[in-house]
């Protein structure tokens, strides 16, 4: 009954705090569905601890729980029983060969968050994006199974960067109110810009400065998914069709953004739920043929 009420609990998780990858999610078969909402929901857990507010050094500390939480000292002990989420992980890692080391990359990424990181090029910024959004593509991997798992997980990883280069796109404006700068230093000087914010809270580049640059991320985050796409064919219908819906909710989100990259750098960009249904609902028939 525990282990029943820890699915159901992470399943949860996912509808409210996850909404754009829920879409995928419930595509899935019911197993596949706990099991990879028990991923996305201690993976949201350590996100939480990096975006926190707080001293550092005690979201370091928190992380650095979340970290031994998935390592314990001995295989056969188990979770506290009230920790939820934990114990649906625990029993899906029991079902699927998840790579559970990849949470020690989500939360090394978190932690650079946390401490302040900034990233000169874009090879700094891909490093980032593999630990915290690669990490999260191959612990999917590991629910979904693959024909050929070693040719799999650099395409699982690729697709994470193409989604966390568009989070970063769709954020720009929340993370640097909150001091955060995700995009390379190298291409904001490159376009003329510095993304210092007004009095208004608006920033102070001139929009087509702004717009250029924005797009010229845009065009990697394209080429990333070009890549991580190539995925697809190596999985089953229902897991192909839940990375399709999640990959094209966030293409999506995408295209929104380099479309319209003023209106995007003013407010947070978001789709519709009748559109992710229907993303959805087009990757599951497609999964079909």
């Amino acid at each position: 009954m525990t282990v029943a009420l820890a699915y159901r609990r992470c399943e949860r998780i996912v509808r409210t705090q996850a909404r754009n990858f829920s879409y995928g999610i419930r595509l899935l078969p019911a197993p596949k569905r706990r099991a990879l909402s028990a991923v996305y929901a201690f993976a949201r857990r350590i996100d939480d601890i990096g975006d926190a507010g707080g001293p550092a050094a005690e979201r370091l500390a928190r992380l650095a729980e979340a970290r031994a939480a998935i390592r314990p000292p001995h295989p056969a002990v188990e979770p506290d029983p009230g920790d939820l989420v934990l114990v649906a992980l625990r029993d899906a890692a029991r079902r699927y060969p998840i790579p559970l080391g990849a949470f020690d990359e989500l939360i090394d990424g978190c932690a650079a968050d946390v401490r302040g990181a900034a990233y000169e090029s874009f090879d700094d910024l891909l490093a980032y994006c593999r630990c915290v959004a690669g990490s999260v593509g191959r612990l999917s991997l590991g629910v979904f199974g693959a024909r050929d798992p070693g040719v799999a997980a650099p395409l699982a990883d690729a697709l994470g960067v193409a989604l966390q280069i568009t989070n970063i796109l769709r954020d720009v404006r929340e993370d640097r109110l909150a001091g955060r700068v995700y995009l390379p230093a190298e291409d904001i000087e490159r376009f003329g810009c510095t993304l210092t914010l007004d009095s208004s809270g608006a920033f102070a580049d001139p929009p087509h400065r702004l717009a250029k640059l924005i797009r010229y991320e845009a065009e990697r985050a394209r080429e990333w998914y070009q890549r991580g796409m190539r995925l697809l064919p190596m999985l089953d219908r229902r897991s192909a069709a839940c990375t399709a819906a999640m990959a094209g909710i966030y293409r999506s989100l995408l295209e929104r953004i380099a479309a319209e990259p003023e209106r995007a750098m003013a407010a947070r960009s978001s789709l519709p739920s009748w559109e992710k249904a229907m993303v959805a609902a087009r990757a599951l028939a497609g999964a079909g043929r």
